[in-house]
């Protein structure tokens, strides 16, 4: 911290994941060689080591070459988190390709937008998943136009592989693709993969679009390996760990802080295509799980489970989670009942590579609830005014960061890369936050989800954590809607918990003891759950348009 002003320098760190790895692929191989007869995933029935995933991983890189990708290409993923989605996205990078991952939860026309605004050359695609066919809503989607190929909505788009048994007319399936790689020599997969640089792209992860148009964030293979051998040292990670992994592959959480995380020191990766509680709680026992990063929602739900206590979560020793609101009962009661060492938050976006603040183990209960951490090492991380200028300490405004996390640009977009960093190297978040003295991070808000309530301005995550403290309150969003006296107020949407007959009055009468009262909800509605993202963001999108 200098002075006053909200500046804040991550600690220095001995740099070790671009140096040593070089590359993505040059990780798979190093792990493959080090870890080789650990086990590297579990998915169902199907177990395999570390030698045997570079094995396959190195098949479907063949696979890739024999297709036609050439270094540069992008090739995308669109399909729930398994094996194949590791072993086609691992190949893919290794054969020199730029990696898109779709979020599942897309409509065929959003993932046509991504397909073609990267100029996808290959994509890997899942058949079926939570009963809807991804393949005939995407060629709904692409029917019409000009393109040769099996879409012809997109020129660009030579081959789609499902990632299953069967394939429509003009698409391959998963081991026909395989088997097409057969003939490329070894030599060849090796060569490719030995000549990525560590400045070169290794992914492009489009934005969730919440302001508009998804932008696709280009972040090189140097970043991906520095910011996660980072996080793993962070959190505690080690070899032998066993870690379930919820977080969506499509999100930097799962990519990154799981395959990526897992890869570099050797822990065993059991992919969860669905968050479900039961299946999550079935997991955790039957396979020792030990790491379970994911947000607040999914440690609260095993929480109050009714069957908890049939299942041995004995085994449990390292959370991660992250969000604007994690309230402190979450991390003592993941402390004290279910007797975790470790529980730590931290803060990212796919800007940045998907971190810029964590925890460090061994911080109180109170700053892991209340903050998202410290800058990660050898980064600055500013609080500034809408002009620009830093900001005294406590005092909210945007959070800015600048470090070897931040991402190239936005694929082919320099106008909107402009916007979002500025001529010194500092990107713009768009997130409202303030540093403490000791440094750490709390996220407020989102600048466009402030509101102004007759003057004030009041931050929806703030109420929203006032609120989490009412003992009958399992989970709640704020909105600002319109008001003809105070121009906005507050609105909430609850969840009650189990049992609970607590009405809009009672919550309202509470609040105005517990807040100030421009940050008191004027209304409240009671739902059952609230709208969220496969990432677990809630979609308040979607409530401003419910009103």
């Amino acid at each position: 911290m200098r002075g006053n002003e909200q500046v804040v320098r991550g600690e220095e760190h001995v740099m070790r994941g671009d140096l040593e790895w070089g590359s993505v692929p040059g990780l798979v191989r190093a792990a493959a060689r080090q870890y080789a007869s650990l086990e590297a995933v579990v998915d169902g029935r199907t177990r395999i080591t570390y030698a045997e995933l570079g094995e396959r991983v190195e098949r479907a890189a063949a696979a890739c070459i024999a297709s036609g990708v050439e270094p540069g290409d992008r090739v995308a993923v669109w399909a729930p988190n398994s094996l194949d989605w590791i072993v086609s996205s691992l190949g893919a990078v290794s054969a020199g390709a730029v990696l898109v991952p779709l979020n599942t939860r897309f409509k065929g026309s959003e993932a046509a937008y991504v397909l073609g605004r990267s100029r996808a050359k290959l994509l890997f695609i899942t058949g079926t998943f939570l009963g809807t066919s991804y393949v005939a809503s995407l060629r709904r989607a692409t029917a019409e136009g000009t393109g040769t190929g099996p879409l012809p909505a997109l020129p660009h788009l030579e081959q789609v592989v499902v990632l299953s048994d069967d394939a429509p007319e003009n698409f391959r399936t998963w081991k026909d693709f395989l088997a097409g790689g057969d003939a490329v020599p070894a030599a060849e997969v090796s060569a490719r993969a030995e000549g990525i640089e560590p400045s070169s792209p290794s992914d492009i992860i489009f934005t969730s679009g919440t302001t508009g148009r998804p932008k696709g964030a280009v972040i090189t293979h140097a970043q991906t390996l520095r910011c996660y051998d980072v996080w793993s040292e962070l959190a505690g990670l080690r070899e032998g760990d066993r870690y379930l992994i919820v977080n969506p592959f499509f999100h930097t959480f799962g990519y990154k802080a799981g395959i990526i995380a897992c890869l570099t020191r050797g822990a065993t990766m059991i992919p969860q295509p669905v968050f479900n509680v039961d299946t999550v709680l079935a997991n955790i026992a039957a396979e020792r799980i030990s790491v379970l990063p994911g947000p607040p929602t999914l440690h609260q739900s095993l929480l109050d489970h009714p069957a908890r206590s049939k299942h041995d979560l004995s085994a449990l020793r390292l959370v991660v989670t992250g969000a604007a609101v994690v309230p402190l009962q979450l991390v003592e009661r993941l402390r004290t009942e279910l007797g975790i060492a470790t529980v730590l938050t931290a803060y990212g976006l796919s800007e940045a590579s998907g971190i810029v603040t964590m925890c460090r183990r061994g911080d109180e209960a109170a700053t892991i609830s209340a903050t998202s951490g410290r800058a990660i090492p050898d980064t600055e991380v500013r609080i500034v005014n809408p002009a620009g200028d830093p900001l005294p300490v406590g005092k909210p405004g945007e959070v800015l960061v600048r470090g070897y996390n931040v991402m190239r640009g936005y694929f082919e977009d320099p106008q909107e890369t402009k916007k979002a960093i500025t001529a010194d190297g500092w990107l713009r978040t768009g997130d409202v936050g303030l540093l403490d003295e000791a440094g750490n991070l709390r996220i407020t808000d989102r600048i466009k989800d402030m509101f102004i309530v007759g003057g004030f301005n009041a931050y929806p995550a703030e109420i929203e954590q006032l609120l989490g403290l009412h003992p009958d309150i399992a989970d709640v969003a704020v909105i600002g809607v319109p008001d003809a006296r105070l121009g906005e107020v507050g609105k909430a949407y609850a969840v009650r918990r189990p049992g609970s007959t607590l009405t809009s009055d009672d919550l309202i009468a509470w609040s105005r003891r517990e807040m100030a009262n421009y940050k008191v909800p004027r209304q409240v509605e009671f739902v059952s759950e609230l709208p969220r993202n496969a990432s677990g963001k809630v979609l308040k999108t979607e409530l401003r348009g419910q009103g």
